[in-house]
């Protein structure tokens, strides 16, 4: 848990980051992440190191054994003078981190050039190439080397006396990903971890899922699915759930490489080693893949179209459309396996949009698939990045229908107040949300007065397959007494002589 103390230090190296002249918070968290991982290589060869000195048995070398190769660790260069630590990071560590092969990293020869590490073809990827394979185009950008010395200090002050554990870094990492205040170029916006968390919750994801979030941003999603499963299957976990849950039970895509960075680091922090985070655009016809994923988890980007040429034409038979929200729908059906699950985001003009596209993409859903829940949030839980009314939808893949009824909530309170500033309030209706959905039988004699309830599948289709909650809602209307013409009137010349009183003690104190 981050501490009033722990926000206080990691506040103090955001504003010498901020000092320094980079305001990006984008950019901040990533030259964060370099540092953090560059500290994590030195961290594993020092465990690495206990182990063969405790054991006698040998272990794999991440730093070259060279003077020039054990200059390159964290614990080696943190007290240099500033000036050698900053030429140390940005010549040598920097263009190192970005050749990581095999989990080493190259040496340099006796010009200063950088070695390169020949391919073995005994050898595979591992550990920490989920991160190193998006470093390529990487840019270190600390402006001077007391600006980096500052926030190596920092660093290690807070590893070294808060950080005990894996939890507490991703939940430091999570603090600093909170700073994300604006929403990216297309549209793509980070998803409070409670609201994460609330749909993972609601799909109950189990150590033998493959999940997969095919907008993935900061990995947010595939996080708070590895720390439910933690949670709850932790001490049952076999070896070779355990092995599943280091990499292949996770699934990223994205098209901005700065979040692939942040996000394989993101999952380190919480012990998945190799997960799969790939570039791809989820939508094109560079993306192949069908019937693999048990789980989606996922807010896709709401805004902008994309090209119609590079659209994959399977998707554009399901809705037929440029619009991503709606694209992304078809997508999660194309991945999913039979009997799949998905919670998503949705902007609120795909529950009502009118357009054909609009309602192809329900009319899959309702008619040829199990559509579970529509979930109405209010406009307030994606501020301050923008002010857009979304819901969740959540169904299961099944290519045969199933869809006999569907579920509506529509959520008030989310535990936040909804203005920009977001602060904690008592309001909140999602323990009440997870906790009837998993109790079906208790809601079928709700009425739609109520806060949930359900609708026949046969409503929603004479309806156009609308699934705006307001559709279906009914109001009731309480009737209210006001007080008779005469007893206003009396109040009002009550009132009257208040002020005349008021006013003649006024003037006789003139």
């Amino acid at each position: 848990m981050i501490t009033g103390v722990i926000r206080n230090k990691i506040d103090k190296i955001w504003t010498d980051i901020w000092a320094g002249g980079i305001t990006n918070p984008l950019t901040v968290i990533e030259q964060l992440t370099y540092l953090m991982f560059i500290r994590s290589l030195d961290e594993k060869e020092l465990e690495n190191e206990e182990f063969e000195n405790m054991s006698g048995e040998p272990m794999p070398k991440i730093f070259p054994q060279s003077a020039a190769g054990q200059s390159m660790r964290w614990s080696k260069f943190k007290n240099n003078d500033p000036r050698q630590i900053f030429d140390i990071i940005s010549q040598r560590v920097f263009p190192s981190i970005k050749n990581l092969k095999y989990g080493r990293l190259p040496d340099f020869n006796a010009s200063g050039e950088l070695e390169e590490i020949p391919d073995d073809p005994t050898k595979s990827d591992d550990g920490n190439t989920a991160f190193a394979r998006y470093m390529s185009d990487a840019m270190f950008l600390i402006p001077t080397p007391q600006v980096l010395q500052k926030i190596i200090t920092g660093l290690d002050d807070l590893y070294e006396h808060d950080i005990a554990d894996l939890d507490m870094q991703g939940d430091l990492y999570e603090y600093m990903l909170g700073k994300l205040a604006t929403a990216g170029q297309n549209g793509q916006f980070r998803t409070p971890k409670h609201i994460r968390e609330m749909m993972v919750e609601l799909l109950r994801p189990t150590p033998d899922d493959i999940i997969c979030d095919p907008a993935c941003g900061t990995a947010g999603f595939l996080v708070s699915a590895a720390e439910y499963i933690r949670a709850h299957y932790e001490d049952t976990m076999t070896s070779e759930q355990w092995e599943h849950f280091a990499g292949p039970a996770f699934t990223g895509f994205d098209t901005d490489r700065t979040m692939l960075r942040i996000s394989a680091m993101n999952l380190m922090l919480h012990s998945i080693t190799t997960p799969n985070i790939d570039y791809k655009d989820s939508v094109s016809k560079q993306n192949q893949i069908s019937d693999r994923f048990t789980m989606c988890l996922a807010n896709p980007p709401f805004k902008g179209t994309i090209d119609a040429e590079s659209i994959h034409d399977n998707l554009k038979a399901v809705t037929n459309t440029k619009k991503t929200e709606l694209l992304f729908l078809a997508l999660f059906l194309r991945m999913l396996q039979k009997g799949g699950q998905c919670a998503c985001i949705v902007p609120d003009g795909v529950l009502f949009g009118s357009s054909t596209a609009h309602k192809a993409i329900r009319r899959e859903l309702i008619k040829n698939h199990q559509l579970r829940a529509v979930i109405s949030m209010p406009s307030g839980v994606f501020k301050p990045y923008a002010g857009v009314s979304t819901a969740i939808l959540i169904f299961t893949k099944t290519g045969a229908g199933g869809t006999d009824k569907v579920w509506f909530y529509d959520m008030q309170a989310d535990g936040f107040s909804l203005d920009d500033k977001r602060t904690a309030i008592a309001e909140n209706d999602i323990p009440d949300i997870i906790a009837r959905f998993h109790n079906p039988d208790g809601e079928a004699a709700r009425a739609r007065t109520e806060q949930s309830f359900f609708v026949p599948k046969q409503e929603i289709v004479d309806n156009g397959y609308d699934l705006s909650i307001n559709k279906y809602k009914k109001t009731e209307y309480v009737a209210v007494e006001y007080a008779s013409t005469a007893e206003i009137m009396a109040e009002l010349q009550e009132l009257e002589m208040e002020i005349t009183r008021g006013l003649a003690e006024l003037e006789e104190m003139l």
